[in-house]
């Protein structure tokens, strides 16, 4: 298939592309750089041998992505590009509803201009708010705990009703929890702009010396060592479903979740980087993060049966990617 990837040089949509062109589909980039670098395109292809057609646009800006319709025949989207923190978008609500919402409605309404009837949404575990682990996709949706979250949501939704409006459009929703790793040539990994939202490039920044402590948000929570519980995933194993999501997409709506099925503590995550790694990160226990719950892990099922999709990566092995691909930053010059 010819597949536009939003967000294609980011963290997870970088994986992404590599293992799209990996399974012999041909990949179109739309992304911004606001949180990503252009060199990404260069490393994708050092390790794929393969340079996908790269576009600099902003996928709310209606005219500039249509232009990427006109001059490919695309048979079907991924959408990873938005705003994507918990906690910025508690104190920017209005950035996040406009870029993540308005950004599904434009690539929504060009899919049904242009006959483009597979698309799979980069859905986040933060759309079923505070309930219970392990998280299935039928249970209700009820409000979020964070304007993040809601924009999935709304996000989903809205692809959703379309999906119920048009039969020959397929969504796939993908409800994934906290990927972190590396791919394993060291070339690509998440490298955030300005400081680190999400945990293990924190971490691995710390432990590089470039960030003199880690921040760990609340040690008061009702889990095994008191900081928060996550289902964490490989980057690649994420990637891999996303592969398995498109090309298994023939009709309605699909949602899925994408986790390993099995919660790992904040402070259980940093001891294993240390123990793997053989290096200190000195961290501090500071006052709970706004938006943030307490334990939230996958129930996986379903992807396993439906999608012959299964993380096969360890806490481990997440680790030691992670920091080799920190590591190698400013070694490599492409």
């Amino acid at each position: 298939m010819n597949i536009l990837v939003t967000g294609g040089l980011g963290f997870i949509g970088s994986h992404t592309v590599i293992e799209l062109i990996k399974s012999n589909h041909t990949v179109v980039i739309a992304d911004n750089l606001i949180n990503s670098k252009i060199d990404v395109l260069n490393k994708i292809e050092t390790v794929v041998n393969v340079r996908p057609t790269f576009y600099q646009v902003d996928v709310t800006n209606e005219l500039d992505v249509e232009e990427i319709f006109t001059n490919h025949k695309i048979e079907g989207v991924i959408h990873f590009a938005g705003l994507k923190s918990v906690g910025e978008s508690v104190s920017k609500p209005l950035e996040y509803y406009y870029n993540n919402l308005v950004s599904t409605m434009v690539l929504s309404k060009l899919c049904l201009k242009y006959g483009v009837e597979k698309f799979v949404f980069s859905s986040s575990a933060t759309v079923y708010g505070d309930q219970p682990s392990p998280l299935k996709e039928e249970v209700e949706l009820k409000r979020t705990t964070n304007p993040y979250g809601e924009t999935k949501a709304m996000s989903e939704r809205i692809l959703t009703d379309i999906a119920n409006a048009h039969e020959k459009f397929a969504v796939s929703l993908l409800r994934y929890f906290n990927p972190v790793g590396a791919h394993e040539s060291g070339l690509l990994g998440e490298n955030p702009n300005g400081i680190p939202n999400n945990l293990m490039p924190f971490v691995t920044k710390v432990a590089k010396g470039e960030l003199p402590k880690l921040t760990i948000f609340g040690d008061d929570y009702d889990t095994v060592d008191g900081t928060g519980v996550r289902d964490y995933i490989h980057v690649v194993d994420l990637a891999k479903g996303h592969v398995k999501a498109i090309e298994n997409l023939n009709k309605g709506v699909n949602c899925y979740n994408l986790g390993t099925g099995k919660g790992t503590s904040v402070l259980e995550m940093v001891n294993a980087f240390m123990r793997v790694n053989q290096v200190a990160v000195p961290y501090e226990i500071v006052d709970r993060r706004p938006g943030d719950i307490a334990t939230c892990y996958a129930d996986v099922s379903k992807a396993e049966y439906e999608l012959d999709w299964k993380a096969e990566l360890t806490i481990d092995e997440m680790v030691r990617d992670a920091w080799n691909f920190e590591q190698k930053q400013g070694l490599i010059e492409l």
